[in-house]
Parts: structure tokens; C-alpha cells; sequence
């Protein structure tokens, strides 16, 4: 019984789509605390202040600032090793190849800040454009992945590439337009910290410590620039060296003279079950050469992946998500609401559709064949899932006002529900017309 369990637990923590779902539930649990009469202790907990007193100074911040300024930024972090990756050895390699999902998340985020700010336009809350112009990578890939066969691989492929791209442009709006009173002197200190992380990475210095600890140091001084810090941790991945110090074919010939050898030569003559001391070295210095094969940025995007899915992500959602429902909310702050549903639910799937569409025609790039414009329309609908990134912008669009960032979260919710139904509803009648018409 425990070992069926613990498959079952396993399986579902392997699953691609365990991320979105475990954020799914925390976002969930989090509406419910915030509209049951632990609502008090909910809000009152993530505004607790940890740090560190010394003297009279209190160096720290409350345990939500450092879940959505520090934590976050090892998510960001992860997203800045994802595009780096995709443009040096995945999806966005070269023009051709780039060009569709990368329009394609260009539509997706113009047309829906066009709506938003369109109807928001000469009222406070305009600064919220930016909030349905965000994809949650994790929620999109985990509805396709719940839709299994009845989507195409290639329109996976496409829906996390332009994800990927989506995330990219979301960081460039935040660093561009969410940018607090700026400091020259923290600025030029970001400046030579990323400097020095630039000149390492040409040195070919491929050891990950002195990367992370300058990326600390970057952090600091971009938090006080004024630029929100998780800009830092995406130029930290920009900087993170590819190549292993180590390559395959080095490292297999290491392997075939010292370990085979050393082993069978033992095998004989041994006859406990101890390794001899030789092979426990053996062991050690395999150990060491295994992890000089690995590539620097891969081996910290797979050691940093499951704290940010299943860890960072979660608690930001159960923190962030939780919106309590009463008669006193303002359904009608100028059209927050109506800015967020429009621009997700519908801006979303048409201006990927408009955008794919004309660089297909204009033959600027070229859609994969595997994949129809019914298809397309299918991953735009998914692609409206602004969950997490569109309530990461919703703190930094409406700061203190916590009427306006209330409301924008709760439109949110309602919005990337919508878009996740809407979407896996038409791509499941979209699968059952072309298996009849097949069949």
C-alpha cells in the first residue's frame, strides 16, 4: 500500500503538468483561507517582517516582499536559463525559426495591452496595462499537457516557445514601464557588477559560485536602482557559461580507462561485498569528472526547476491569489475588470492569430505544417492564462492601492479560468471534428 502510494506521489511530482496543477490547488486553497475566518490570520502572516536588527537599523522585509522580490527571482532566474537556452540551442534558433512564436507572443501581448489601456485610457488605473499582457507557462503547458494526444506535439512546442518569448517581453515591460524612483549611483554599481559577471563568462570561467554570489550582489543593487530586482536574476542567466569543462567524449575515455578496468580487475579476486578502497576513489573521481561534463547553465536550471515549481511558485500563488469577496468590493473601478477579461479571454488568441497570420502571408517566417491556424487559435486561447506573471504585474501596476490590485486579481482569476476552459473545450471539439473527418 505505501509503495503504490509513493509511485502514485512520484509520478504525479514527474508529470510536466504537476507544476500547474500544485499552483492550481495553492491559488484555490488561497481564495478560500481569504473568504473563511482565517482570513484575518492569512493577511496578517505574509505581512510579518524577518530580517535581521542591528543597532537601531532592522535590515529585512515582510515575508511577502521577500517571496515576491527575493524568491521570485529564482523563478526569474529559471526563465532567463529557459530563453537562453531556446535562442542558443532550442526553438528560437535563428530568424526563421524565432520569428512565428515570437510574433506570435508580440500579438499576444500588443493587442491585449491595446484593449486594456483602450478602455483604462485617462484614469488611474492605466498603469494596469501590463497585466494581461502575461502568460503563466506553467498553468498554459499543464491544460495542453492534461489534453494529452488531442493536441499536436508540435503545438506544444509552439505554445512554450511562445511562452518562453511572452516571458521575455514581460520582463522588458516590467523593467521598461514598473521602474520605481530611479538611483544613478546603485544603477552604475548594477552596471559594473554585471560587467564583472560578462568578463567571467568570457574567461571561460565556467564555475557556478562566484556567477551566483555576484548575481547577490547585482541583486542588491538593482533592488535599490529602483528597477525591480528580478530583472537582475535575468541578466544573471544571460551570463550563465553553456559550455562544460568537460566534453562527452573526454569524459567517456576517462570512464573506460580508470573505472571498467579497475572494477572487473577487482571483481575477480574479491569475494565480500566491500568496494576495495582503489574503487571508492574511483568512484570520487568519477564524481568529480561527471559533474565537469554537465553544462553550467543546464545543471542550474535542473538543480533550481523543482524549488520553483513546486516550491516557489505554489507559495506565491497561495500568498498572492487570495482575494476576500464581500458587498463593500468595487466591481467597478474604472474598467479594470473588463481591461483584464477582454484583453486575456479575447485579445490574447486574436492577436497571436492576427500577428502568426500576417508573418505566414508576409513570408517572414513559416508555420509548421504539422500545425493548422484552428490549432493556433486553440494555443491563443491557452495563452490568455496570465495567472502568475499577470498578478506579479498587478502588485507592481497598482502598489498600495489595495482596492485596484484586489480587483485585478480577483479579474485575473476569473480570466485565466475562462481562458484554460474556453481553450481546452475548443481544442478538444477541434481533435473530435478531425478524428471523424479522418475516420
Amino acid at each position: 500500500m505505501f509503495s503504490k502510494c509513493f509511485k502514485l506521489i512520484s509520478s504525479f511530482f514527474h508529470n510536466e503538468a504537476a507544476g500547474g496543477i500544485l499552483l492550481f490547488i495553492c491559488a484555490l486553497l488561497a481564495m478560500i483561507v481569504a473568504n473563511s475566518p482565517l482570513k484575518d490570520y492569512y493577511f496578517d502572516f505574509w505581512q510579518l517582517s524577518f530580517g535581521v536588527k542591528i543597532g537601531e537599523y532592522f535590515i529585512g522585509m515582510s515575508l511577502h516582499h521577500w517571496l515576491n522580490d527575493v524568491f521570485m527571482s529564482i523563478f526569474f532566474l529559471i526563465v532567463g536559463l529557459e530563453i537562453k537556452r531556446e535562442f542558443l540551442f532550442g526553438e528560437l534558433v535563428g530568424f526563421k525559426k524565432a520569428a512565428f512564436p515570437v510574433l506570435a507572443a508580440l500579438g499576444g501581448m500588443i493587442v491585449p495591452g491595446i484593449i486594456y489601456f483602450s478602455l483604462n485610457f485617462g484614469t488611474p488605473s492605466q498603469n494596469g496595462f501590463g497585466i494581461p499582457m502575461a502568460t503563466d507557462i506553467a498553468f498554459a503547458l499543464g491544460v495542453m499537457m492534461l489534453l494529452g494526444k488531442r493536441v499536436p506535439i508540435a503545438l506544444k512546442v509552439f505554445l512554450v516557445t511562445l511562452a518562453v518569448a511572452d516571458d521575455l517581453g514581460a520582463i522588458i515591460v516590467i523593467g521598461v514601464f514598473y521602474t520605481s524612483d530611479f538611483n544613478v549611483m546603485w544603477f552604475l554599481i548594477s552596471l559594473a557588477m554585471l560587467a564583472i559577471l560578462i568578463v567571467l563568462n568570457r574567461k571561460d570561467v565556467r564555475i557556478l559560485t562566484p556567477y551566483l554570489i555576484l548575481g547577490v550582489v547585482l541583486w542588491i543593487a538593482v533592488h535599490n536602482t529602483g528597477i525591480h530586482a528580478t530583472i537582475a536574476a535575468v541578466a544573471l542567466a544571460f551570463t550563465i557559461p553553456v559550455r562544460a569543462k568537460m566534453d562527452s567524449k573526454e569524459f567517456a575515455s576517462k570512464i573506460s580507462e580508470t573505472f571498467v578496468p579497475l572494477f572487473l580487475e577487482k571483481e575477480k579476486d574479491r569475494e565480500n561485498i566491500l568496494l576495495h578502497h582503489e574503487q571508492l576513489e574511483t568512484l570520487q573521481s568519477i564524481k568529480k569528472h561527471s559533474k565537469n561534463v554537465q553544462n553550467p547553465l543546464l545543471r542550474l536550471e535542473h538543480a533550481l526547476a523543482p524549488w520553483s515549481s513546486f516550491l516557489i511558485m505554489p507559495l506565491f500563488g497561495f500568498a498572492n491569489a487570495g482575494v476576500t469577496i464581500t458587498s463593500d468590493i468595487d466591481f467597478g473601478i474604472d474598467a479594470i475588470m473588463l481591461g483584464i477579461i477582454l484583453g486575456l479571454v479575447v485579445g490574447k488568441p486574436i492577436g497571436i492569430l492576427i500577428f502568426t497570420f500576417l508573418c505566414h502571408k508576409l513570408k517572414i517566417a513559416q508555420k509548421p505544417d504539422s500545425v493548422s491556424w484552428i490549432n493556433i487559435l486553440g494555443a491563443g486561447m491557452l495563452a490568455g492564462i496570465g495567472f502568475t506573471m499577470s498578478i506579479f504585474v498587478s502588485n507592481l501596476a497598482f502598489g498600495d492601492n489595495v482596492v485596484s490590485t484586489n480587483l485585478s486579481k480577483l479579474s485575473i482569476l476569473i480570466a485565466s479560468s475562462l481562458a484554460g476552459i474556453i481553450g481546452s473545450l475548443f481544442l478538444i471539439i477541434e481533435h473530435k471534428i478531425e478524428h471523424r473527418k479522418k475516420h
